[in-house]
């Protein structure tokens, strides 16, 4: 902001000028400099694509592209994607129904029911164990808490939709029918498809 006294169109810095010259005016040479600078990655790029796709120049690659879902990006080992329940060796679950997932969780979408476990070692066993993927922001929260490292997050599954809420919980019997993922990222478990899913 200028100073009071002194005239509007006045620099704050007197060493730079504040007129402008014509062509600085109408922008006329940066205008066409950022479109030619974009017309030479435009015309690159679909070179390098048409190359990719239609000779088969696996070397050739676009700018960032990825042809999904035939190509995809590897995922980090630490990606937080679809929940999936631990099972022990005689195929029960691991969780023990403590409570901690379901109390930790800040979008309250782990709801746990728990009943005896038939092995008297193991005091408690979840009858009912869902988690609303409508809900979930994935913290990973319950991942953390988990004293017996019982949910993971590691499926590698992030294509996951439903044409209702319902189909958006994922049941106990869902979850411990899930496998990690692949080294790169890859899910080595099919996406679980609701069962109210329908084509329309």
């Amino acid at each position: 902001m200028a100073s009071p006294g002194a005239p509007a169109n006045m620099p704050m810095d007197p060493r730079h000028s504040s007129r402008l010259s014509l062509h600085q005016r109408f922008y006329v040479l940066e205008v066409l400099i950022g479109l030619g600078l974009t017309a030479q990655h435009f015309f690159v790029n679909l070179w390098r694509h048409t190359l990719h796709t239609v000779f088969g120049v696996k070397s050739a690659r676009g700018a960032v592209t990825i042809q999904y879902p035939d190509e995809r990006r590897p995922y980090a080992l630490r990606l937080r994607s679809l929940h999936r329940l631990v099972r022990r060796e005689d195929g029960s679950p691991r969780c023990v129904a403590c409570m901690m997932c379901e109390t930790v969780c800040p979008a309250h979408c782990i709801y746990i029911v728990a009943t005896e476990h038939p092995n008297p070692e193991i005091e408690k066993v979840p009858e009912r164990f869902d988690i609303d993927l409508g809900k979930c922001v994935f913290c990973g929260y319950c991942v953390e808490a988990c004293p017996e490292d019982a949910i993971r997050m590691d499926t590698g599954i992030l294509e996951f939709s439903s044409f209702s809420r319902k189909g958006m919980i994922y049941t106990k019997e869902a979850l411990l029918a899930l496998e990690p993922s692949h080294p790169g990222g890859a899910p080595t478990s099919p996406v679980p498809i609701p069962a109210d899913r329908t084509l329309v």
